[in-house]
């Protein structure tokens, strides 16, 4: 059984005090057997960098630019986040593609940039809360998923990391019963048996309100190869229960 994957999404959070302060608390607490990363805002990577240094916990990014340097004013290319020592990279986040208009052949492009980096991708993926009720998940999974095949090779697209959010449940309080999830994580293996010699080693993760009392049913799924933890990443003991959790189920 591979490793479970559980990666911190601060998202626009955080200052120096307040990294610090979660850090010292999540070092040392965190279980081993199984792999940990957070993911802080552009500013912090050189402090949050610093700290992690020679820890079991990676550091990573929440997003790159799909270019390798010029005239793109605000952007992070993936050499930039090399130099930092970043080995993990969010890349698609609903929030990126809403408020952002990112394209699913955009977020394909950032996750070919990023493994030619040598970054680990964590591309996201997931459907509006009206998309679900009008029976179109797996369509639009299916248009997400057929964009990274269309632009990455079968070897690039087996190293990949995909994380499954479901728009209406992140930052909602309001998780997809473990049904919902597995229904589609089952989906997305599949679709990977048709893409990759080896689906079974592809992970998939599960994001969208994960709390440390749902970590241990949904990362038990038969699919569900750890969690992309948004709010509750910031809380170091919630954080650490998830981690947790996850190695509980690993060890079943």
């Amino acid at each position: 059984m591979k490793r479970k994957l559980v990666v911190g999404n601060w998202k626009m959070n955080g200052d120096r005090a307040r990294n610090s302060a979660l850090l010292d608390q999540l070092l040392g607490a965190v279980p081993a057997g199984v792999d940990c990363a957070v993911c802080p805002p552009f500013p912090y990577l050189a402090q949050v960098g610093e700290i992690l240094r020679g820890s079991d916990v990676a550091l990573g990014a929440q997003d790159v630019s799909e270019f390798p340097d010029g005239a793109y004013t605000g952007d992070v290319s993936i050499t930039m986040l090399g130099d930092f020592g970043v080995r993990f990279v969010i890349v698609g986040h609903s929030e990126r593609r809403a408020l952002h208009g990112e394209s699913d052949m955009l977020v394909a492009r950032k996750a070919g940039v990023a493994l030619e980096g040598g970054v680990m991708p964590i591309v996201c993926i997931g459907e509006t809360l009206a998309e679900r009720e009008s029976g179109v998940t797996e369509q639009v999974l299916l248009r997400q998923l057929d964009a990274l095949a269309a632009t990455l090779s079968p070897e690039a697209l087996q190293r990949i990391v995909l994380a499954y959010e479901p728009v209406w449940a992140i930052g909602s309080g309001r998780a997809a019963t473990v049904e919902q999830v597995q229904a589609v994580l089952g989906f997305v293996r599949r679709w990977l048996g048709g893409h990759v010699s080896a689906p079974e080693r592809s992970r998939i993760l599960y994001g969208g309100s994960v709390k440390p009392e749902t970590a241990g049913g949904l990362f038990g799924l038969p699919d569900a190869d750890g969690g992309l933890i948004g709010g509750a990443s910031l809380d170091a003991q919630s954080f650490v229960e998830i981690c947790r959790a996850a190695t509980v189920v690993q060890g079943s």
